[in-house]
């Protein structure tokens, strides 16, 4: 039996994974149980909101590591992160590879692989800022409307997010401090560990070569969706899951596999309307 870790991204906490991940242990059938996947909260989120959020990625994955030993649930772990979570995740399995059976990282971004401009892109600037003074319902709306591709399909959400947001309300210095520490994380090398990146081709917070770049120079499995945004679990969640599992069930964990794409010419599959870049082994 699997042990998944999900980890979500800039101010957001384990419930607003919302529905995925009972769509994710639908995709692998009898194997997961509802026990098996693990939504920790990043310090100065959900239930760890009076927390300061650490100013370096590295804290912030120690932290999460510390949490989920004082719960009883040791390594190793397959993890899968979002956005400022996936670079928590690569924390992880680059300084603790022995913990970490696989990385699944969404739409994230990292140094120096990519500029920052396309790190955050700069129509995503004025957004981020009126997020920084907003509060309530207006503000889940904002944030929907950024991150998400579907956001009127998913307008529904919204009073539950509020509600979350009065719960556990995540401070105007913690979300400053996440953001600090996403822009400073630098991760050159590829962790030693099986990685899949995803990435959603209507992302309007991160732009999608980043993932791209990232799957090239690290020559690791890639795929992309052409409808979603931002936030894939809630844009695309069954196709999240669908590729992990296929992933998973072609080999992700010889490391011999490698991802075929050229600079100018990239080997592509349509696999019912969504592009996947094509895994082959190599030689």
């Amino acid at each position: 039996m699997s042990t998944w870790v999900f980890l979500r991204g800039l101010t957001r906490e384990a419930r607003h994974w919302g529905d995925f991940p009972a769509t994710f242990r639908a995709a692998f059938a009898s194997e997961l149980g509802v026990g098996d996947i693990l939504t920790p909260d990043l310090p100065g989120n959900g239930r760890r909101f009076a927390e300061s959020s650490p100013l370096r990625v590295e804290e912030m994955m120690e932290a999460c590591r510390r949490e989920l030993r004082e719960q009883g649930r040791p390594p190793p772990y397959h993890l899968l992160a979002f956005s400022l979570g996936a670079m928590v995740a690569v924390a992880w399995a680059r300084r603790y590879p022995e913990e970490c059976r696989v990385a699944v990282l969404l739409n994230t971004s990292l140094r120096p692989h990519s500029p920052f401009h396309q790190r955050l892109r700069p129509g995503a600037w004025p957004a981020l800022l009126r997020l920084l003074f907003a509060s309530g319902l207006a503000r889940e709306r904002a944030i929907l409307e950024l991150t998400c591709a579907r956001a009127e399909e998913l307008a529904a959400l919204l009073p539950q997010w509020s509600i979350y947001a009065s719960d556990c309300p995540v401070s105007r210095a913690n979300a400053l401090r996440q953001l600090l520490a996403a822009t400073r994380f630098t991760a050159l090398e590829k962790p030693a560990v099986p990685v899949l990146i995803l990435s959603g081709m209507q992302d309007r917070m991160v732009d999608p070569r980043c993932s791209r770049q990232l799957a090239r120079t690290w020559s690791c499995a890639y795929a992309r969706h052409p409808d979603a945004g931002h936030d894939l679990p809630l844009d695309a969640g069954v196709w999240v899951a669908r590729e992990v599992r296929d992933w998973l069930e072609k080999g992700a964990a010889d490391k011999s596999w490698f991802v075929q794409e050229s600079a100018t010419n990239p080997t592509v599959a349509d696999k019912g309307g969504v592009q996947s870049l094509e895994v082959a082994r190599a030689e």
